[in-house]
C-alpha cells in the first residue's frame, strides 16, 4: 500500500489538476452561471399554429402576411411527420412573419371546401390573398421548406 498524502485528500475545485473533476459544488455553479447568462439570449422560435377560421385567414390575408394553411389530421402518420417540419420554420429568421393555420380535417369540413382541399396533410401557402402553392403528402423539409418561401 502507498503512502496517503495531503494532497491525495483535497477536495476538489476549480484549480485542480485538469484531470480531475468538479464537485458537484462546482457543477451546480457553473450550470447556475451558464443559466444566467442564457436568460437574455433570443429564444428560438416555434411556428406558431393558429386554429384556422375563416375570418382569421381573411384578415391575415388583407393584412397581406404571408400564410401557410396545414389541413391536418391526428390519426394521420403523414401529417405527424410534416408538423415538426413546419414548427421548426418558425426558427429561421425568413419565416418570422408567416402566418400558419391549422385546419382540422375531421372537424372543419366546411372549409376543406372553401379552400378547395380533399385530403389531410395538404399545405397551402398564400402572399396575400394570392395562392402561391399547396401540397399534398410531402414530407421532405427542403420541399416543405421551399413551398413555403412561396409565400414570402
Amino acid at each position: 500500500m502507498g503512502r496517503t498524502t495531503v494532497s491525495d485528500r483535497r477536495p476538489m475545485t476549480a484549480g485542480a489538476h485538469p484531470t480531475e473533476r468538479p464537485t458537484p459544488m462546482i457543477r451546480r455553479s457553473l450550470l447556475a452561471l451558464v443559466a444566467t447568462a442564457s436568460i437574455g439570449l433570443p429564444a428560438a422560435r416555434a411556428a406558431d399554429f393558429v386554429p384556422y377560421t375563416p375570418e382569421a385567414l381573411a384578415a391575415a390575408q388583407k393584412a397581406g402576411k404571408p400564410i401557410l394553411v396545414e389541413i391536418s389530421a391526428p390519426w394521420c402518420p403523414i401529417c405527424k411527420t410534416q408538423k415538426p417540419i413546419l414548427s421548426k420554420l418558425g426558427a429561421d429568421p425568413r419565416f418570422k412573419d408567416l402566418q400558419v393555420f391549422d385546419v382540422d380535417f375531421d372537424s372543419q369540413k366546411p372549409s376543406l371546401k372553401t379552400l378547395n382541399a380533399r385530403m389531410q396533410s395538404t399545405i397551402i401557402v398564400f402572399k396575400g390573398d394570392k395562392e402561391m402553392g399547396r401540397s399534398i403528402g410531402e414530407t421532405q423539409p427542403e420541399w416543405i421548406e421551399g413551398l413555403a418561401e412561396k409565400a414570402l
